[in-house]
């Protein structure tokens, strides 16, 4: 799973496995914890961040929404800048 950014901690990672299943998402681990959150609504659609991690998350895909979606159905993966 390639990792797209790294910031305060947290790695945020997406999948490129043809199996992948919608929506588009992508993975945020910090410490413990990891979550799934939905590119498009910024929503945790599986696991759990604490509350400041998650709106960090949010905070950074914002900016970054469309180029995630590109990666999501091009499977073409490139790093992008985190909040730091």
């Amino acid at each position: 799973m390639p990792v797209l950014a790294r910031f305060y901690g947290i790695v945020i990672r997406m999948y490129f496995l043809g199996s992948e299943h919608n929506p588009p998402h992508i993975h945020a681990i910090y410490g413990e914890d990891a979550a799934a959150l939905d590119i498009r609504t910024g929503e945790i659609i599986d696991g759990h961040l604490p509350k400041r991690a998650a709106s960090l998350v949010r905070e950074w895909m914002g900016p970054y929404r469309e180029e995630l979606l590109t990666m999501w159905e091009t499977q073409e993966f490139k790093k992008l800048e985190s909040l730091e």
